[in-house]
């Protein structure tokens, strides 16, 4: 099974950016759809973005689409969370998922998840 480590976050003010990272081991890692989601305290679990095995498609949640970017490098195992114009309403502790295909990426079954990586905006 693929194990993944989220790295990146931060405290940044209102307006500013972040580029998460979710570094993956395991030689599997090109085969899996992956996602980003985010849960701020007191709060459920919450989508943000995915990204097919190739990084061919990709899609957003609409709170971060046209401000969020999701991409990955196979070659590195890693996938990427590049955030901007970023907002207080943001934080929360991120982490990244897989799953067998970008189509189940909202709702599941997962794979593996990553421990979280927490972001912070402050206005």
């Amino acid at each position: 099974q693929v194990q993944l480590v989220e790295s990146g976050g931060g405290l940044v003010q209102a307006g500013g950016s972040l580029r998460l990272s979710c570094a993956a081991s395991g030689r599997t890692f090109s085969r899996y759809a992956m996602g980003w989601f985010r849960q701020a305290l007191g709060d459920g679990r919450e989508f943000v973005a995915a990204i097919s095995w190739s990084g061919g498609d990709t899609y957003y949640a609409n709170s971060v689409k046209d401000r969020f970017t999701i991409s990955r490098d196979n070659a590195k195992r890693t996938m990427y969370l590049q955030m901007n114009s970023l907002k207080p309403e943001d934080t929360a502790v991120y982490y990244c998922a897989t799953a067998s295909t970008i189509a189940i990426m909202q709702t599941g079954p997962f794979g593996s998840w990553g421990q979280g990586t927490q972001v912070t905006v402050s206005s």
